[in-house]
């Protein structure tokens, strides 16, 4: 046989073997598996893979000499190139074995079992120093034409008689080569061409699916419920163009969106024996045979259907389905998409969980507050009422209107938000009852900005600054202070300031109060700490107070508050102000 016969023959397996490795790689069970996966599963697939490639390419010429033209080097090297030095070194013994076990006598046996092995180990540890570089056809060329060099070297260098293993190389080198260069170039560019596709097809599943929780995270805010549960439904049969999606809970169907609502009732117990059989295992099924799902209606539409339990922690609180029919069949990227959204949603309903929690824990920590404050101002309001009950009555009856509308708001303070002017009111009430105790020791300068009133904020969040500066700062002067509380509105904010001239803080009572993980002192800064807390529970660590304070000149005290709408899943209860008579 001429060169150039052995070269076409070659060349015409390249296409054959190329033809036969890109039809495998697109079958539905090998399409599963992630080629960059390190896995013990996964590298014994390359090699079987690589190495089955590489004994075919060995039938792939014409015996020569005593010896066989083959294309072994397509399938070894990229199998170094793509897998690494095991895939390579394992990829290299199977086709080089194969090799010598057909022909152990043969006098270019043994040389080109060797080559084959050291061209996948060489490839495989080329991989590991090159890595951004064995993907790319060119690069592969050098390397098959390296390693097929190599390989003629080792059969002249080993093969005796001499002459014939010269006769030999000078017949097969550039068919051999030449094919192993192209095959191997090719069979790289499928297996990156496949793996890119992959990536993009997981790239785009991926944004489905964050596209969907993103529209239907805040319906799930307030759990599973037939209301949160129809709106998402409706949201997933929308964009994953299904003919009918269903959320279900345990017992019965929340939501059924799309064909078979007429017997998919929402409200009504679960119709198909498949959802019972999800959340009694808690493992997600795929039918596709209108017998298996289950319903018992005679004109149920389903002939495929996906349904995956969804999890409140480890417990299953419901089921999301996806249904199919004849012209409309479902696949088994739908079935990953539902697998994916599950586990976002579990994630959100143990977050609404956490949110339930969290709110519980703030009033519970502002009755705590209530409960520190209130018996200690209680207490000397009373002694103050009672001192002008002979003296002043009609002033006595002021204080105790003052008295009884703060403990009113003090009472109603666990709501999520007030306006701001209704804690002005709560702070007037207060200072009007700490004057009449204090007299002129006590000063009070109010800067409120016009507009600033119907802000939003939490309650107890100023009264409690205020009595702090009194309680600490100006009263154990003898001559007292000033308190100032300013409010405005700069850069969609409404900053607060509460200052005061008096006794100020020590630099370790100062970082007690700023240390994030103490909630409360039995001693001192129960509201300070308290406040300071609770701004960052609810807005985020960026609005955490600024306290600066001077040991026997004051305490500045200063922060900010967002609008209520850059607060998501946060309620403002504002009502009108109550007068009290």
């Amino acid at each position: 046989m001429s060169i150039t016969q052995l070269a076409t023959l070659l060349f015409q397996h390249v296409g054959l073997l190329i033809a036969g490795a890109f039809i495998l790689l697109t079958l539905s069970p090998v399409q599963e598996l992630n080629f960059r996966q390190q896995s013990v599963i996964n590298r014994i697939f390359l090699v079987l893979f690589f190495g089955f490639f590489g004994v075919l390419g060995t039938y792939s010429g014409n015996a020569i000499f005593d010896s066989i033209a083959n294309l072994r080097a397509m399938a070894v090297i990229p199998a170094g190139l793509f897998g690494g030095p095991i895939v390579g070194f394992g990829a290299g013994i199977i086709a080089g074995g194969h090799r010598f076990f057909i022909d152990p006598w043969g006098f270019s046996s043994v040389s080109c079992a060797v080559a084959t092995i050291i061209e996948g180990v060489g490839a495989g540890y080329i991989h590991h120093y090159y890595k951004e570089k064995s993907m790319d056809w060119r690069f592969v060329l050098l390397i098959t034409f390296i390693g097929e060099f190599l390989h003629m070297g080792l059969v002249l260098l080993f093969s005796r008689p001499f002459d014939q293993a010269a006769e030999l190389v000078k017949v097969i080198a550039f068919p051999m080569i030449a094919g192993n260069m192209l095959g191997a170039a090719l069979f790289i560019h499928i297996l990156k061409t496949l793996y890119e596709f992959r990536e993009r097809k997981e790239s785009v599943q991926a944004q489905r699916i964050f596209d969907i929780a993103n529209s239907t995270v805040r319906h799930l805010r307030d759990g599973l419920n037939m209301e949160s549960a129809q709106a998402t439904a409706r949201i997933i049969q929308q964009r994953m163009d299904v003919v009918a999606v269903a959320i279900t809970d345990t017992a019965n169907v929340l939501a059924h969106v799309g064909l078979g609502d007429d017997h998919h009732l929402p409200g009504k117990p679960l119709r198909t024996e498949s959802t019972r059989q999800v959340i009694d295992k808690g493992i997600p099924i795929f039918h596709k045979k209108k017998s298996l799902i289950g319903c018992n209606h005679p004109s149920c539409p389903f002939y495929s259907a996906i349904i995956v339990p969804l999890r409140k922690g480890t417990k299953i609180v419901g089921t999301l389905k996806f249904y199919g029919t004849k012209e409309k069949e479902l696949n088994n990227i739908q079935l990953e998409i539902a697998k994916g959204l599950t586990d976002l949603f579990s994630l959100q309903l143990e977050l609404e969980d956490i949110q339930i929690k969290d709110r519980l824990l703030s009033h519970a920590e502002i009755r705590h507050l209530q409960a520190q404050i209130n018996p200690h101002f209680l207490f000397n309001s009373l002694n103050t009422i009672a001192s002008f009950c002979r003296t002043a009555p009609t002033k006595a009856r002021e204080l105790i209107l003052d008295l009884s509308l703060y403990m009113r708001k003090n009472l109603d303070s666990s709501r999520g938000f007030i306006r701001l002017e209704e804690e002005l009111e709560q702070v007037n009430s207060y200072l009007t009852i700490e004057k009449a105790r204090f007299g002129d020791r006590i000063r009070v300068s109010l800067n409120i900005e016009p507009g600033c009133e119907d802000w939003p904020i939490p309650p107890l969040i100023i009264q409690p600054l205020i009595e702090n500066a009194i309680r600490h700062g100006i009263s154990v002067k003898e001559d007292g202070g000033t308190v100032t509380l300013t409010a405005k509105q700069r850069d969609s904010l409404l900053e607060v300031t509460v200052e005061d001239d008096g006794a100020g803080m020590r630099g370790e009572v100062l970082k007690s109060l700023l240390a994030r993980n103490l909630i409360e002192s039995p001693v001192e800064g129960i509201g300070l700490r308290n406040s300071n807390q609770r701004l960052v529970q609810i807005y985020g660590p960026e609005y955490f107070m600024n306290i600066v304070s001077r040991e026997n000149q004051g305490t500045r005290i200063f922060f900010r508050i967002p609008p209520l709408q850059n607060v998501p899943g946060l309620n403002f209860h504002a009502k009108p102000v109550e007068q009290v008579y």
